[in-house]
């Protein structure tokens, strides 16, 4: 639970800062890679660390991916610029894709799955507190310390967590005889960082209609093409697709990638919205995030006694519903609804995230066995933070192409980063009045279009969980 934590509030602090962080750094047309290169490396990661987990046990991958995640924590607080800053993430990131997965392998391997999903009531509670004192710290870090503390607040938590596990984790030796795809970990993360750039990058460093950026697009889907043909081939691939022929798997593992892309959305652009387009500090923007972590655990409290009564399907389907509430009050808010209507598309939104997550992974750790459940679970967290991923990319190039199409439309002299002033009161107190409002009606424009995005992507969040088969949770035969 509380490595669960480090990884749960480092989420929510960093969110809250990257307003300040961003104003502070300069380069807000870097800003979603703050994001993606985090994201990149933890989704990379989280195959291969579940694939060692399996082999050799979770303790020493544990150890070995938390104190990745910790070092990069302390270098990020040195960064000085937002191009270190992004490099640092990456390092953060490495470390960062063992960190969730393994503890939550971990409780799948302690309990059984009518007892797995009564005790998410108790995991949830890990979010509901880094929900509240997540963007309260953080808050606070920014308007009276310094932004480089959110990062290494981590520090004792992670050091605490590995002495915890140390101490009082005890698991059978593994006997496998290792076999890891580095291949196929190799077409991953070329083919990733390759759809990442040109999804990022597009329509800034390069046209999107421009022979580079069609190279690049042929180059992703020849790297992609290979990693599949590679997993097919190897003999103890990183994804084993032999358990995505189960559809409850195939169908959770489906919807967790496209709630993966609504979370990152929310969570990378609400305080964005409300500190640059409401005017509000900091800390309001941090608890306006903070609804959402709040109906996360709620939600999963109730969906770990109602997914035995009722099966995975009804309880994904009622979060689904309210995924899709929660994201068209986000296309219907504006500056004048305040900050209580972006917190409460926000909790709708936490509600839906809570009942689908909290469904999917007792299910798919009851459908495979132990020798399996490490991989299981990391590629539903393989899917979730690809979701991250493809999310940061793809909202980031919107809000960049509105604001510039916006500019252009209007002959405004102004680029992306001019944006920075907005994101904090010393910035705005600085802008003249017209400019002012120029700059956040094209700021409230562009956050408007993700939103829509983030509406289309929860339609077909609820349209594929139709799909999945009603029934009962049901117990692998061999756990």
């Amino acid at each position: 639970m509380l490595a669960m934590f480090v990884g749960a509030v480092e989420a929510t602090i960093v969110t809250t800062a990257m307003p300040t962080i961003a104003s502070e750094l300069g380069g807000f047309s870097r800003y979603s890679w703050i994001f993606s290169s985090y994201l990149l490396m933890s989704t990379v990661t989280v195959l291969i660390y579940g694939k060692l987990a399996d082999l050799f046990g979770r303790k020493p991958i544990f150890f070995i991916g938390l104190t990745i995640f910790l070092i990069g924590s302390v270098l990020c607080g040195f960064a000085t610029s937002m191009e270190q800053l992004i490099v640092y993430r990456l390092i953060q990131g490495i470390g960062a894709g063992a960190v969730m997965p393994i503890a939550t392998t971990i409780v799948g391997d302690m309990y059984t799955t009518e007892e797995r999903a009564k005790i998410q009531g108790y995991l949830s509670s890990v979010w509901g507190i880094s929900a509240v004192s997540g963007p309260v710290i953080g808050g606070l870090l920014v308007q009276y310390v310094n932004w480089q503390f959110v990062f290494w607040v981590n520090v004792p938590l992670g050091i605490l967590s590995m002495a915890g596990i140390y101490f009082f984790l005890h698991e059978p030796k593994e006997t496998r005889k290792a076999s890891i795809d580095y291949k196929g970990a190799f077409l991953l993360a070329t083919a990733l960082s390759s759809i990442l750039f040109w999804l990022v990058e597009g329509g800034q460093s390069f046209n999107r209609l421009s022979i580079s950026s069609l190279l690049l697009l042929i180059v992703s889907i020849l790297l992609f093409t290979l990693f599949f043909r590679q997993e097919r081939l190897a003999k103890d691939p990183l994804v084993s697709f032999s358990i995505w022929k189960n559809p409850v798997i195939l169908y959770a593992n489906l919807v967790s990638l496209t709630t993966g892309i609504i979370l990152i959305g929310v969570s990378s652009y609400l305080p964005t919205y409300v500190s640059g387009v409401m005017e509000q500090k900091a800390i309001i923007a941090g608890f306006a995030l903070t609804t959402m972590s709040i109906g996360w655990p709620l939600a999963s409290s109730v969906a770990g006694h109602l997914l035995i009564r009722f099966g995975p399907f009804l309880v994904s389907f009622a979060g689904g519903v309210s995924l899709v509430i929660g994201s068209m009050m986000f296309v219907f808010m504006n500056a004048s609804l305040g900050p209580i209507w972006a917190a409460a598309s926000s909790f709708f939104i936490g509600i839906g995230m809570g009942l689908t997550n909290t469904s999917f992974i007792v299910t798919i750790q009851g459908a495979v066995s132990r020798e399996q459940r490490g991989s299981a679970t990391a590629a539903n967290m393989f899917m979730k933070n690809f979701g991250n991923t493809i999310g940061a990319s793809v909202f980031g190039a919107i809000l960049n192409g509105m604001l510039l199409s916006y500019f252009a439309a209007g002959n405004l002299s102004y680029s992306i980063d001019d944006v920075n002033g907005l994101l904090t009161e010393e910035g705005r107190s600085m802008i003249p009045f017209a400019e002012l409002h120029k700059l956040q009606e094209g700021l409230q424009n562009s956050l408007h279009w993700v939103y829509i995005a983030i509406a289309v992507f929860a339609v077909i969040s609820l349209v594929l969980i139709l799909r999945i088969p009603r029934g009962k949770v049901y117990e692998h035969v061999n756990n």
